[in-house]
């Protein structure tokens, strides 16, 4: 099989892979770069949210003492 005639390779096959292949790995690197920014935001929105709210306090109770020596 490797004996026989090897078919024709067209013209600038090689630069047309290496310019796709750097084409991906610019689209990958952005969409990875594009992906931690957006899990950089959400966590610093959950700490902001977190500061506001903190959840860890307990709720305050629904009854309020009664008021005495007025």
């Amino acid at each position: 099989m490797l004996e026989g005639p090897h078919p024709p390779v067209p013209a600038g096959l090689a630069d047309r892979a290496a310019r796709r292949g750097a084409r991906l790995l610019r689209w990958r690197r952005g969409v990875r770069r594009t992906a931690w920014w957006l899990a950089g935001t959400a966590f610093a929105a959950f700490l902001v949210w977190a500061g506001v709210e903190q959840p860890w306090l307990p709720e305050p109770a629904e009854m309020t003492p009664p008021l005495e020596g007025w």
